[in-house]
């Protein structure tokens, strides 16, 4: 076990809709970093929730279940996960899928760019190792990238990318209106509108 991490207010956010096969696996391998862990189980209809709960959490971090009665999406998910983060004065939140696709141990690099850079907003950026991704869904987020890149100003190679860290400040001044996929290029749109920095890093996935 890593001693716990300078950055003692960051937390991990991690949305899940029946994710029972996955979100063990996830969940534990965050444990390194001694960050707490919030998911937001929107819904599930299969033991997402009770996997969730049957996991014992080291002394020095906490996990932090949330549940939505029915499923509200994506995007109020991290909503909801968001307002758990002012609430409790988090400075800002790492987010992941609760598939498994991306790789937690890149989570260490997200938190050298928080020391060293200070960022706004950092986007994992999936489209430089495509070879596991079909290509109608690599064509739809090049160019989804591109628009949102266009009317943001700002240039973010993979708007889609769920693996990403939030300062809490941007989390307090922007509203976010959408409830879905869409959520996620929203908050990005509106960050660059309102001069926030953001930071774009290679993922693996």
């Amino acid at each position: 076990m890593k001693e716990k991490n300078k950055n003692t207010r960051i937390a991990i956010l991690i949305p899940a809709y029946n994710e029972e096969k996955h979100i063990k696996n996830v969940i534990e391998s965050c444990f390194e970093y001694g960050l707490d862990i919030i998911i937001v189980d929107d819904g599930s209809t299969d033991s997402t929730l009770k996997v969730m709960e049957s996991i014992t959490a080291p002394e020095n971090l906490k996990i932090i279940p949330i549940k939505h009665p029915v499923n509200k999406g994506k995007g109020q998910s991290l909503k909801t996960g968001f307002s758990y983060i002012i609430n409790n004065n988090y400075s800002g939140v790492i987010t992941l899928d609760a598939d498994g696709q991306h790789d937690t141990d890149e989570i260490k690099n997200f938190l050298k760019i928080i020391e060293a850079e200070k960022p706004d907003l950092i986007i994992g950026n999936r489209l430089g190792n495509t070879k596991s991704m079909p290509f109608i869904r690599l064509a739809t987020n090049v160019f989804t990238s591109w628009i949102i890149s266009c009317i943001a100003g700002k240039k973010v190679s993979d708007v889609q990318s769920g693996f990403r860290y939030i300062n809490s400040e941007v989390l307090k001044n922007i509203k976010l209106e959408t409830h879905n996929f869409d959520t996620e290029p929203e908050l990005i749109i509106k960050s660059a509108w309102s001069g926030y920095s953001i930071k774009n890093i290679p993922i693996t996935t």
